[in-house]
């Protein structure tokens, strides 16, 4: 990143690498060493178990000799963007007054590319911090279409990536879970100004996110955990590579040993 380029602006820069600005001004949080650890094991566990919530955290926890309480568990999983798919007040982080829409993916048999996409927000941690990465998925190919880090929650890094995925075309139908930054008029009404349905979980992205679950599993199984950022540039460095690697190098094998790109924009039938 060059603030003194004389051709590409800073603005222009981060959309270019699929970065947040906040992002450039981003400083590790002062978290303890404590904080962090239990962020991380929190982290890892949700990974392998994203139908966890904070009581089966909490078990998890305490197992592994730490000695925590559940108010703390829900603190850190709330801070981390993590919820479980129970229901009670620590299922969803939403805005009471924004719409909840239905959820439209009930039996529906995706045969497609642009026929759904999804997204979700994942934790991404650094050795002294931490991030959150957005990313949008077509669940025809498993293309992802486009994705950003940030270092806050707000909706502006979500709507950027939102606007660059429209510029691959448009889903018939888009589905995410019931956070804040999905519901908020902003991103809705991107949606619904490109006539597109909006499914919204109903029970949980565990069930009905599953895809981005499992692309949030093979990000930070065959990247995040094996590099050990440190700085955010770090951070998008590695996730950059990975998403290309991701995209036109791995195979898939619910795919029939197909990249998601070769799929995605090859047209081949699965």
């Amino acid at each position: 990143m060059d603030p003194s380029h004389g051709e590409l602006s800073l603005r222009r820069q981060c959309q270019l690498l699929g970065m947040n600005r906040s992002g450039l001004y981003y400083e590790p949080v002062e978290d303890d060493v404590l904080t962090l650890t239990l962020m991380r094991l929190i982290d890892e566990q949700y990974t392998r178990t994203p139908f966890y919530g904070s009581r089966k955290i909490l078990v998890f926890l305490r197992e592994a000799g730490y000695s925590v309480n559940r108010k703390r568990v829900q603190r850190l999983m709330q801070k981390m963007g993590l919820y479980g798919i129970s229901p009670g007040p620590n299922t969803s982080k939403r805005v009471q007054e924004n719409r909840i829409w239905p959820y439209l993916l009930e039996g529906i048999k995706i045969v497609r590319p642009n026929q759904v996409w999804s997204t979700d927000i994942t934790y991404i941690r650094l050795s002294k911090g931490f991030l959150y990465l957005v990313a949008i998925m077509d669940w025809y190919s498993r293309y992802v279409l486009a994705w950003r880090l940030s270092n806050s929650l707000e909706t502006c890094f979500c709507l950027e990536a939102l606007d660059e995925a429209l510029g691959y075309g448009c889903p018939e139908i888009f589905n995410t879970d019931q956070g804040c930054q999905f519901t908020s008029e902003g991103f809705t009404q991107r949606l619904l100004a490109h006539d597109i349905k909006i499914s919204m979980d109903s029970r949980g992205r565990a069930l009905d996110n599953i895809f981005v679950e499992r692309l949030w599993r093979s990000v930070k199984y065959e990247e995040v955990y094996l590099s050990g950022y440190e700085t955010v540039q770090e951070a998008q460095a590695g996730l950059s590579r990975y998403f290309v690697f991701y995209n036109r190098e791995r195979y898939h094998q619910a795919l029939g040993y197909q990249t998601p790109a070769s799929v995605h924009f090859g047209g081949h039938a699965l």
